[in-house]
């Protein structure tokens, strides 16, 4: 499963971003599909996911009511739709994907695949 992400840029406080993620390669074999960002000096940390064959989702507790994820199957696209967004929210997104038979978690060490990551730079 090859990953890339996309959409990344520079807003203001308050605006919104879309970011995607196009899967290629064995895409028969994902459970799901996970947004990550990684701010400088600091870990990865988990945005939220969606499981690939029933949409379900679940979310960092600062980004719920402010993101979504969603996902196009039959384009294997995943898309982070950010909404109000703050300078805390600058970092690198980076798009993750787990396969099948495989526990979701939070953790990076969880996620067999990674996209490249794009930046997303929050001004005040």
């Amino acid at each position: 499963v090859q990953l890339q992400a996309s959409g990344g840029g520079l807003v203001q406080a308050g605006d919104s971003l879309r970011l995607s993620c196009a899967a290629s390669g064995s895409t028969w074999n994902i459970y799901a599909v996970a947004w990550f960002r990684q701010a400088p000096g600091k870990e990865r940390e988990f945005v939220g996911r969606i499981r690939w064959g029933d949409g379900s989702t679940s979310y960092l507790d600062s980004v719920k009511g402010r993101f979504t994820i969603s996902r196009d199957n039959a384009d294997n696209m995943v898309f982070l739709q950010m909404a109000s967004l703050k300078p805390e929210d600058t970092a690198i997104y980076y798009c993750a994907a787990v396969r099948r038979f495989r526990p979701i978690g939070t953790s990076p060490s969880n996620f067999d695949y990674w996209g490249q990551g794009t930046q997303v730079t929050v001004s005040s």
